[in-house]
């Protein structure tokens, strides 16, 4: 029986990067009265959230992560006027509305750490992490480094004491330990909550404690200085739990609200501890998205997170996003996109929530950026051995319009040249495009509740070639046959199937139910197959 549908477990989430998914004035960057016009696309596509990367106010050091005000919308994105209407909008479609939120660290620019800085006897100092070395006042207080390059700690020659960074020294670390700064950060849940917000995905959220005596990280093989040592203090504290359940009670005050947060530095054992009763709706575990194209690795990585959560617990998936180059790139995709539709079909028809990433849907590739046009600063800084980020955050391509009908201006970040053969107006008119694959996949996906409930069975235990699993409810059994190949390939499905009937719900080869011979189905190339027991 199938149990209440929840949006934010038997749904999709699509991230949008604002930046640079529609821009309604002109001034080459993307806003919030950009997205609400493309939410009528967002419901034909059939998505059941949109995750907004942050969109309060930031010096953009790290475009948007290095956060000056928690409770107000970036000007360069709208007003909070334009929110409220894209939240009141959203809503009219069916579609939640998730907000990033960066509390591990703020802008050096905010009004807190300008406070915390301009003296040691300050109300805000301890608001932020400052220490000092007994063994001389310019010896940093500890080994611990930034993951961004460098040594964690920034010293102040004001104050004469350091000030620990995990990431840029423009964003310096808050103090969890803290009582005043943990209630204010609480606050900015229901800030949101209270505003009609549906959901949060907290950026590198086990980060927020520190050890509490500062102590060295041990040495361990690495080849930069921030991989030569086990991260043991400087992430995963125990006191984190405590956190995690106070986020769950306050979001468990308002109807269907949903947290999941992004765990940094840590595999999917310490992933899998933080979501579940009481804890976090979800974590990402991000193996998934770092294997090659192989069926047996997704497999494993399938089986692994299962096998680590508890039963209460739901897996999600993801396979692109704002940090990682495109799956189509990644993937070294074909322009048939054939290829594309394999892994569209495995994220959506897995046990747990897919998360899709604006352009994923078109089978957008990464720019090709050169020095001069690097926006990142991550690429600016570790030129040519890593040109940064900026590679999978071009512009949405709308449409054949100059700068792909993202913008009427110059956009912040070119759009990728391919933009004339591959966007939205022309995949929409081609039955057979990627695009038209997506909207029928999640067409299947939400009329069966198996898609969205139904227990992972594999029936494919070492594949080279081919993953095929079942998914299950009480009431209603579905066969996913997914072929990573060019060439045929048969799947057993073994005698307990052998006699089934099956329905076609979906293939991008047939139009016809294949027939199952001998207990085999044989897939043609580059094959999604998606079949209903009936």
């Amino acid at each position: 029986m199938q149990n209440k549908t929840l949006w934010w477990r038997d749904g999709v989430i699509y991230q949008i990067y604002p930046r640079s998914f529609a821009d309604s004035n002109g001034d080459g960057i993307g806003d919030l009265p950009g997205i609400t016009a493309k939410l009528e696309y967002l419901a034909d596509l059939g998505i059941d959230a949109i995750w907004l990367s942050p969109i309060n106010p930031s010096p953009d050091v790290d475009f948007g992560y290095d956060v000056s005000d928690y409770k107000a919308i970036d000007p360069k994105y709208g007003t909070m006027a334009d929110f409220d209407d894209l939240v009141k909008k959203a809503h009219q479609h069916n579609i939640h509305v998730i907000l990033d939120l960066v509390l591990n660290h703020t802008s050096d620019q905010h009004p807190w750490f300008i406070q915390s800085r301009s003296s040691r006897d300050n109300p805000y100092r301890d608001w932020y992490l400052w220490r000092e070395n007994p063994k001389g006042k310019h010896l940093p207080p500890n080994n611990w480094q930034s993951i961004f390059g460098g040594k964690g700690w920034e010293y102040d020659e004001k104050t004469e004491q350091w000030y620990f960074h995990m990431f840029y020294k423009q964003q310096p670390d808050l103090n969890w330990r803290n009582p005043a700064v943990r209630a204010e950060m609480m606050s900015i849940f229901r800030f949101w909550a209270d505003r009609g917000v549906d959901g949060f995905r907290l950026d590198v959220f086990n980060e927020y404690y520190k050890d509490a005596e500062f102590r060295d990280n041990p040495p361990k093989w690495g080849i930069r200085p921030f991989d030569q040592q086990k991260h043991m203090h400087d992430t995963d504290q125990p006191e984190m739990m405590g956190i995690v359940e106070e986020i769950r009670k306050i979001l468990d005050g308002y109807p269907e609200r949903y947290a999941v947060g992004e765990t940094f530095m840590s595999g999917a054992d310490k992933a899998a501890a933080y979501c579940g009763p009481g804890k976090l709706h979800a974590t990402f575990n991000f193996s998934f998205m770092h294997n090659f194209w192989n069926p047996a690795g997704f497999l494993k990585s399938v089986l692994d997170w299962e096998a680590l959560l508890t039963e209460d617990s739901w897996p999600n998936y993801v396979m692109n996003n704002h940090d990682n180059p495109r799956s189509a790139t990644r993937y070294r995709a074909p322009e048939n996109d054939e290829r594309l539709k394999v892994a569209a079909g495995m994220l959506l028809t897995l046990r747990g929530t897919p998360f899709l990433y604006s352009g994923e849907e078109i089978g957008m590739r990464d720019i090709s950026v050169s020095r001069s046009e690097i926006q990142d600063p991550l690429g600016l800084h570790y030129w040519p051995f890593n040109k940064g980020r900026d590679g999978c955050r071009s512009p949405m391509q709308w449409s054949t319009a100059r700068y792909a009908g993202f913008t009427n201006g110059k956009p912040w970040l070119k759009a990728h040249p391919n933009f004339i053969k591959r966007n939205v107006e022309l995949q929409k008119a081609d039955p057979k495009s990627l695009l038209n694959f997506y909207c029928a996949l999640l067409r299947v996906r939400r009329a069966n509740p198996a898609l969205q409930q139904g227990m992972f069975v594999p029936l494919t235990y070492n594949p080279q070639q081919i993953l095929g699993y079942l998914r299950q409810t009480a009431d209603q059994t579905v066969l996913v046959a997914l072929n990573f190949g060019k060439r045929k390939v048969k799947l057993a499905l073994g005698p307990r199937l052998n006699d089934a009937n099956w329905e076609l719900l979906l293939s991008n080869k047939r139009e016809t139910t294949p027939k199952v011979e001998r207990g085999w189905l044989q897939l043609m190339g580059d094959e999604v197959c998606i079949l209903l027991q009936k």
